[in-house]
């Protein structure tokens, strides 16, 4: 991943801050500040109490991530489109995804308690690790999973982390309980921008997230052993925690300020005991602030990832697919090809993702579909609500509502009516493209008096 800093460094991307920070809440407010205004990667140099320095906000943007899967700019191609394809050559891939290193990982044994961890929110419990990928291999099938699952930290040997029951982690540990067992599980932080981007992405649990990560990096991943378990480490994470999932026991965690805006409650959760941690000198603590344009960009990738390859399938015509997770919504950006064609991608939208399809819309492939506002205009100037609006009753949504709040479904037909293309010709002021206002401004004759 430090590479990868580096790089958006020379290219004016990193905000360094060498001012000392509190990690209690100060780091958080600083990255929210951070992307509310320009949404650069920010690296705090020196936090209060520790040795290691914390980087936030690295995956918090769209070119950030397009760099990353390999995309172009102006080419044509979509991240969503993009990712898929790294998908479709590792599921199955017969190409290994890790190879031996020949060099040691270069990483010292310390504390969990020298590793940084952020207090984001008012009302969070403690301190969470929030950007740790989680490597565990499943004993049935010897296929490797990656997930996040926030932790909070008790002491140096134990987390308290949150695995949601339908994740791949969750069904892998309940049938470890059922036998009486534990799982063994390595967390990686400050891993490569590859581990990460495949850590957030949903892929068929028979498939290897590994070969994932590899098919991103373009290489297989340079590994050693870990200390404690039978598991082929990655080497790029600059901090890896060993340890355990126990079973059969749950301990208080939360309240955390979670990324639909928020505030989970006190609830029981599982316990992580942590075995061995080390660090690689320089390293870097990355810290994620929840809900944030990091929480947010890299899940919104992967969600129409998956969304645009369903719908894909079934029509023609799917240019794009964008998704924005907090508001539990999908856009698609379609060709129409005949009367009605919209309405049928919206029916299939809403079940090609049972969280974040509460509301879906489609539009024409002239309106932006990462543009929210653009997306409403499109709705309010070309549809009449009360013929181009379904709700739809009664259909269950995000797993995590116990009353139903976000049951039920609300698709938007924003397209043009069938046939009318011609009326609704967008404007447009012929070379705005070609504006470049910082050399005409640098061009101007100074106005200073003599």
């Amino acid at each position: 991943m430090q590479r990868f800093i580096e790089q958006c460094r020379k290219a004016g991307d990193v905000l360094d801050i060498h001012a000392e920070v509190d990690p209690e809440f100060e780091a958080a407010a600083i990255t929210a500040e951070v992307q509310a205004r320009g949404n650069q990667i920010v690296v705090f140099h020196r936090v209060r109490g520790y040795d290691i320095p914390v980087v936030t906000n690295v995956y918090g943007c769209r070119h950030r991530l397009a760099r990353i899967l390999g995309v172009a700019a102006g080419g044509g191609d979509s991240v969503s489109q993009a990712l898929n394809r790294h998908i479709e050559s590792s599921v199955g891939s017969r190409s290994p995804a890790t190879a031996e290193a020949s060099q040691s990982s270069g990483r010292q044994a310390c504390r969990l308690s020298q590793i940084p961890l952020l207090r984001y929110h008012e009302e969070d419990a403690g301190r969470y690790l929030t950007a740790g990928v989680f490597l565990v291999r499943d004993p049935d099938n010897g296929v490797h999973n990656l997930s996040f699952h926030r932790g909070m930290y008790v002491s140096d040997d134990e987390l308290r982390i949150s695995i949601g029951p339908r994740h791949d982690l969750g069904r892998l540990q309940a049938r470890a309980e059922a036998r009486d067992a534990e799982v063994p599980a390595t967390i990686l932080l400050s891993a490569s921008p590859a581990l990460f981007v495949a850590a957030c992405t949903s892929i068929p649990p028979e498939a290897d997230e590994l070969a994932l990560a590899a098919s991103i990096a373009g290489a297989p991943l340079a590994t050693a052993p870990a200390h404690t378990q039978d598991l082929a480490v990655p080497l790029d994470a600059d901090i890896v925690i060993e340890g355990r999932i126990l079973p059969h026991e749950r301990r208080p965690e939360a309240p955390f300020g979670e990324w639909m805006g928020y505030y989970i409650d006190e609830k029981q959760s599982h316990v992580f005991a942590v075995d061995h941690v080390e660090a690689r000198p320089g390293a870097i603590a990355h810290g994620l602030l929840c809900g944030s344009a990091e929480d947010l960009r890299p899940l919104e990738a992967s969600t129409a990832a998956r969304i645009f390859k369903m719908l894909n399938q079934q029509f023609p015509g799917i240019v794009d697919v964008v998704c924005f997770p907090t508001m539990l919504c999908t856009v698609i950006s379609l060709r129409p090809a005949y009367e009605g064609h919209a309405r049928q991608v919206l029916l299939a939208a809403v079940t090609a993702h049972f969280m974040y399809s509460k509301l879906c819309i489609v539009v024409d492939d002239d309106v932006d579909p990462y543009s929210l506002e653009d997306v409403v205009w499109a709705f309010v100037t070309r549809a009449r609500p009360d013929q181009r609006a379904l709700v739809l009753g009664d259909l269950p949504g995000f797993f995590r509502d116990p009353h139903k709040d976000h049951w039920g479904r609300l698709a938007l037909d924003a397209t043009i009516p069938w046939g009318r293309n011609h009326e609704f010709r967008r404007k447009s002021v012929p070379g705005r493209d070609r504006v470049r206002l910082t050399e005409l401004l640098a061009a101007q004759p100074s106005t200073s008096q003599e």
